[in-house]
């Protein structure tokens, strides 16, 4: 990884190592990609303020979320496929985020089991849960999850229909893979991720495996997983989940001031705003756009988190500024993993740590909870306002 010295580096050096179709797949939003850019344009138009004649010589960017204190206020958001980019990646990326005393969220689409994460970080990991059409399957996720001794269970809700990935329909990404000859022979230029994929194969959805039919393979599973996904949810489905989880349950893409006030009326624990990475709807607004009229919604009801568009440690800082309580961020560490594997993925969160660590000095602030408003630029009063926790 020489030469890698921030996120985009990181992407850089992913693209160079992964096929095309496997990389578009991280890469990739939907439609036109608007969202994409929307995400990031959200933190790149605000402005932190510094305050100078302040004592940073020690700098504590250590942040408590759900009572337990973590040594960086992001972890890591649930990355469905990851390994596709690597064998193995989910728990690289699981064994990073414990050592870092970080959260992991393992995805729903995950080619790691439950019980895998359940040995090796039950204190760091989270489970995503997409819910199933069937809905025996989902709750039996649930009691998996809660033997595994895992602290928090995510619903992902933002999913109600399969999203319109364009450049995954170009590339032929699809299970089985529909790899043209075009895709095949440029596959071959990557040499590295190619001779993974030929020694391991198609990786499986581990945690769906056991509801499929008897004896499916990879691209069985996948299609069965595909008859379940993206299956109506309702509230009484939340309220269902909330009974059957007996610790920490969040709900994650929640991006309308009613959705927060229904879930905390709810006794949800926690909310992550999140527009899906921009990987759902396209037209929807940053999730940075939507949070100051949620947390002014809920107030302290609940906890409040945020993904989608964080890219720096700038944006991290930025996020709680407003009144965020924690961030997850998805491509960073995947494109560390691809990269380097569980180094990478390592070299990916020290690259944010250090990035908070240093603007965190540039700024005067020596800890996470004297960040506030005061240190973002308001260009009118009303702005201000509205971004005052």
């Amino acid at each position: 990884m020489d030469g890698v010295y921030n996120v985009d580096d990181m992407r850089r050096a992913a693209k160079r190592r992964l096929p095309k179709i496997a990389f578009d797949f991280i890469e990739g939003g939907v439609e036109d990609e608007d969202g994409l850019i929307t995400n990031e344009q959200a933190f790149r138009q605000q402005r932190l303020v510094p305050r100078y004649l302040v004592d940073i010589s020690t700098r504590d960017q250590s942040a408590t979320l759900f009572g337990r204190t973590y040594a960086s206020p992001f972890g890591i958001a649930p990355t469905g496929l990851a390994g596709l980019f690597r064998p193995g990646a989910d728990l690289m990326l699981a064994e990073a985020a414990r050592d870092a005393n970080i959260p992991f969220i393992m995805s729903g689409s995950s080619t790691a089991s439950i019980e895998d994460l359940g040995k090796l970080a039950p204190e760091h990991g989270w489970y995503q849960l997409y819910a199933a059409r069937d809905k025996k399957i989902s709750e039996d996720m649930i009691r998996r999850a809660d033997a595994a001794g895992l602290s928090t269970l995510v619903l992902t809700v933002d999913v109600p229909v399969h999203s319109n990935r364009e450049r995954n329909q170009r590339n032929g990404f699809s299970r089985p893979l529909k790899l043209s000859l075009a895709t095949r022979l440029e596959a071959l230029r990557h040499p590295g991720w190619l001779a993974g994929y030929l020694k391991h194969g198609t990786p499986m959805f581990s945690n769906w495996a056991p509801y499929a039919p008897k004896g499916a393979d990879a691209d069985a599973v996948a299609a069965f997983v595909a008859t379940q996904t993206a299956a109506p949810l309702t509230w009484q489905d939340v309220e269902r989940f909330r009974r059957l989880w007996p610790r920490t349950f969040v709900i994650k893409g929640v991006m309308h001031t009613d959705d927060a006030v229904r879930a905390a009326s709810l006794g949800v624990d926690g909310i992550m705003v999140s527009n899906h990475g921009a990987r759902q709807l396209d037209r929807a607004p940053s999730p940075l756009e939507v949070f100051p009229a949620i947390r002014d919604a809920v107030g302290d009801r609940m906890t409040l988190m945020l993904d989608s568009g964080v890219r720096r440690g700038a944006d991290a800082l930025i996020a709680l500024c407003m009144g965020v309580k924690f961030v997850f961020v998805g491509r960073a560490t995947l494109y560390g993993v691809a990269v380097g594997g569980r180094a990478g993925a390592t070299a990916a969160i020290n690259i944010l740590r250090r990035e908070i660590d240093l603007t965190m000095g540039q700024i005067g602030c020596p800890r996470l909870d004297q960040l506030g408003p005061d240190f973002l630029l308001r260009e009118r009063e009303d702005d201000w306002r509205r971004n005052r926790p």
